[in-house]
């Protein structure tokens, strides 16, 4: 019984060990964004999840072609859910997205590469553009705060 407790403690030690690690991680790419957001812009003050949160839930207008037709409101929390420490769901395929928060999710903000990849894509889709150094970061930071999945 002893042995099976020690084990049990040793895996979860590990496992959260792991979760920390990966949540240092994306606290060192959001770091790297502020540091880019400071450098265009000397008066950034530095991350703000309270800012992450409201960009990550920001609804905005895509519009199909002109503006008498504009097309669904969206935001990132449209697929990730209101909180990021859920599974998703892509809202036109229907394709189960894990866990946006790195605490949650250890496979989350691992890679700069996937990271400035995939904001590049979800950025163009859902704001329209690319985001800004100072709104990856914030965005990050918020993602950081999110740590307990909803229960169901």
């Amino acid at each position: 019984m002893k042995v099976t407790k020690y084990m049990l403690f040793a895996l979860l030690s590990v496992s959260s060990v792991s979760a920390y690690a990966d949540a240092i991680t994306a606290q060192k790419i959001a770091d790297k964004y502020a540091a880019t957001a400071k450098a265009v812009d000397p008066s950034y003050v530095g991350l703000s999840a309270e800012e992450g949160k409201t960009f990550f839930n920001r609804e905005v207008i895509q519009f199909k072609g002109d503006v008498n037709n504009p097309g669904k409101a969206i935001a990132c929390a449209s697929c990730h859910t209101s909180n990021p420490a859920d599974p998703g769901k892509h809202i036109v395929t229907g394709k189960a997205i894990k866990p946006l928060s790195p605490v949650v999710n250890s496979k989350r903000f691992s890679s700069v590469k996937d990271v400035e990849k995939k904001f590049t894509k979800h950025c163009n889709e859902v704001v329209g553009s690319d985001c800004t150094p100072q709104e990856k970061g914030n965005y990050i930071a918020y993602l950081l705060t999110e740590k307990t999945p909803s229960k169901k």
